[in-house]
C-alpha cells in the first residue's frame, strides 16, 4: 500500500527560547484522519540556539546520546504511509525533556534558592540521576553545563516548550477520540543497542512499553508483539523501557485513550556510527507502518467501533 494522499494541516506551536520564534513543535493532522493514531516524537529535536549551545559541554557527544537521533524521519515516513497524525518536537531534549514531569527538577542546576514548595530532596528519581526535566549529567561525560541556568530561563522553557507541546498532544488525541470513539498514542523513541545483534540471544530491535498494562489495553500490546514477531523482529515488553511521563499524563484507557511507548534500536536504521540515516531506514519504516495499521485495526475492531465517515 502506498502513501495515503489526503489533505493535511500543520500547526506550529510554542517557541524555542533563544531563537527568533522558531516553533517548539509541529502537529500534522489529516483533515479526515484515516487511522485513530497519533505518533509523537519528543526527543528528536535538533535546534540548538547559539547561546544555549555555548553553555553545553561535550556538545557533539552529549547531543548524540540525548537525542533520539533521526527518529523523526522514521515517524514522518510512517505518517505519510499510514495517515497517522504526527507531533514532532523541534526543541532538543538537552534544553527540556518532554517525557518528564514539569516539577522533576534538580534545583542545584538553577541559580538562587529552590522555591519553598520545591524542596531539593523532593526532586524525582530521574532528576536525582541527572536526567530530569533538564538533563544535568551523563555517565562517562559528567556535568553537561558550564553555568547554572537562571530561574527565568527555566520558566521560559516550561512555558514556551513543555506546556504547549503537551496541550497540543492532548488536543490531538481528543480530536481522534471524538472522531473514532478511541485513540492510540505511539510515543516514539530510539534506544542504543542493548547488546550484540547476532546470535541466538541477539538484542531486541524494539521495546514496547505500556506502563505494565496501565496505559493501553492488553489486546493492543499483544497485537503489537504479534505483528513484530510475524515480520521477524525481536521485541521486549517494558524492559528496560516501560514508558514515562507522556504515558502517565495522556493515557486513559477507560476514556478510550490508549498509549504505547515504542523504542527502536538505533542500529536498525542509522549508520554504523549511529550518527546518520542508514540503509535500514526503509525497512524500519515499513515495519512501523505495518504496526500502525495492525494496531488501528485492533483498536477499531476490538471495540466494535464503526468506521468514521469520510
Amino acid at each position: 500500500m502506498g502513501p495515503v494522499a489526503r489533505e493535511s494541516r500543520n500547526l506550529r506551536g510554542g517557541s524555542i527560547p533563544g531563537t527568533a520564534a522558531h516553533p517548539a513543535f509541529t502537529l500534522t493532522q489529516r483533515t479526515a484522519p484515516p487511522v485513530p493514531v497519533l505518533i509523537a516524537v519528543p526527543h528528536a529535536g535538533r535546534v540548538y540556539p547559539a547561546e544555549f549551545a555555548e553553555n553545553f559541554r561535550h556538545s557533539s557527544q552529549a547531543s548524540l546520546r540525548l537525542e533520539d537521533r533521526f527518529a523523526d524521519l522514521v515517524a514522518e515516513a510512517v505518517a505519510r504511509e499510514t495517515g497517522a497524525s504526527l507531533l514532532v518536537a523541534h526543541a532538543p531534549r538537552a534544553m527540556i525533556d518532554l517525557n518528564r514531569a514539569p516539577d522533576d527538577i534538580d534545583w542545584d542546576m538553577v541559580e538562587g534558592e529552590a522555591p519553598a514548595t520545591r524542596a531539593r530532596h523532593a526532586a524525582g528519581r530521574r532528576a536525582r540521576s541527572g536526567l530530569g526535566l533538564v538533563p544535568r549529567r551523563l555517565p562517562g561525560l559528567g556535568e553537561l553545563w558550564k553555568q547554572r541556568m537562571t530561574r527565568e530561563d527555566l520558566v521560559s522553557r516550561i512555558e514556551q516548550v513543555h506546556q504547549p507541546y503537551h496541550a497540543a498532544l492532548s488536543r490531538g488525541l481528543e480530536s481522534l477520540r471524538d472522531r473514532w470513539g478511541a485513540a492510540l498514542l505511539i510515543d516514539l523513541h530510539s534506544m542504543p543497542p542493548l547488546g550484540p545483534k547476532r546470535g541466538s540471544d541477539a538484542a531486541v530491535d524494539f521495546v514496547i512499553g505500556d506502563r505494565f498494562g496501565a496505559s493501553a489495553s492488553s489486546s493492543l500490546s499483544a497485537a503489537a508483539f504479534d505483528h513484530l514477531t510475524s515480520i521477524g523482529r525481536r521485541a521486549a515488553h517494558n524492559r528496560p523501557y516501560a514508558g514515562g511521563y507522556v504515558l502517565d499524563r495522556h493515557a486513559s484507557p477507560s476514556r478510550g485513550l490508549h498509549a504505547l511507548q515504542l523504542e527502536i534500536c538505533r542500529a536498525t536504521y542509522l549508520d554504523n556510527e549511529l550518527r546518520e540515516p542508514g540503509p535500514g531506514l526503509k525497512a524500519i519504516t515499513s515495519a512501523v507502518s505495518g504496526l500502525i495499521r495492525r494496531l488501528s485495526g485492533e483498536l477499531i475492531g476490538g471495540w466494535g467501533l464503526p468506521q468514521a465517515a469520510e
